[in-house]
């Protein structure tokens, strides 16, 4: 067994309190953005919505898979790249499409339809898609992996506070756009401290493996955003869809990736070392993207 699979990193029971609060905020400051309204737009998008989850829900997975065969990473530095992968789209997305001017409504859309899905999809295809990474089942026995118990949490901590508010912008539509810049800026916040408590509890290993986690982090991160694209490509979408399709499936929230990483798998070094470093990299990677496509416009294609 590789060192990096037997570090744990610890949370005492306040800090976990502490964390799961932070995720719910985080969902809610998501959520002031969203109308129940918004899903009505599937009907307006149902190619380019069906091709999104496709590439996210399916091939991404695949992808990581083919990855993990192609490099042999450590297992517990696996397992974190098939729960990145199955997490939902990171709460920054519909700026970024907004950003580089591709479809924001598609964005919108879809971005609440993974995150709704997560309940199911996050906990059902981890432990799924995890069985055929190679030599982890001695791991994965060593937690108590449990759908109900996943799903529960998830329910608690990203759909209750989504579900609120939207509810509350719906309902309270001036209320919410008073409060609305303020929650954003604090859940950004929330969203950076505890990648940096992740990083910070991994340094020694983030020194030992960086170059190894980066290569990895940014193979599997490219994979993502062309994985969105080329398949919008593939299904002959239009090109600000693509551009859209390739936020949705690249950036995922690996804030939740985390938390799920305390509560179910004692803080896993190699796990949180890959969610941790994959939320600052994605950011980075997903600005880039959106800057270079709002320089290029759409009339030179």
């Amino acid at each position: 067994m590789h060192p990096v699979d037997t570090l744990i990193l610890h949370f005492n029971p306040g800090q976990m309190v502490v964390l799961n609060i932070a995720m719910a905020f985080l969902m809610f400051s998501v959520a002031l953005d969203v109308r129940f309204s918004d899903f009505k737009r599937v009907v307006q998008f149902p190619k380019s919505i069906g091709v999104g989850l496709l590439a996210q829900y399916l091939v991404f997975p695949l992808l990581t898979l083919a990855l993990i065969a192609l490099f042999k990473p450590p297992v517990s530095v696996a397992l974190g790249m098939v729960l990145v992968s199955m997490c939902p789209s990171g709460n920054i997305t519909n700026f970024l499409t907004h950003f580089a001017g591709a479809n924001v409504a598609l964005s919108v859309t879809l971005n609440a339809i993974i995150i709704l899905s997560a309940t199911f999809v996050t906990p059902a295809g981890f432990l799924f898609w995890s069985k055929f990474i190679p030599e982890s089942e001695a791991l994965r026995q060593s937690f108590e992996l449990n759908f109900v118990d996943m799903a529960l949490i998830i329910v608690e901590l990203i759909v209750a506070p989504l579900l609120i508010g939207m509810l509350l912008n719906e309902r309270k539509p001036d209320f919410v756009a008073r409060i609305r810049p303020w929650t954003q800026r604090i859940s950004l916040l929330i969203f950076f401290s505890i990648l940096v408590i992740a990083l910070l509890g991994n340094r020694d290993n983030l020194v030992n493996y960086l170059g190894f986690v980066f290569i990895l982090v940014a193979i599997h991160n490219g994979l993502g955003l062309g994985n969105g694209y080329w398949m919008g490509r593939l299904f002959k979408l239009p090109e600000l869809d693509c551009r859209t399709l390739a936020f949705e499936a690249g950036v995922h929230n690996t804030a939740l990736g985390l938390l799920l990483i305390f509560k179910f798998f004692n803080g896993l070094g190699g796990m949180a070392l890959i969610a941790a470093w994959w939320g600052i990299w994605d950011l980075v990677t997903g600005m880039s993207l959106a800057y270079f496509w709002k320089k290029r416009g759409i009339k030179q294609l």
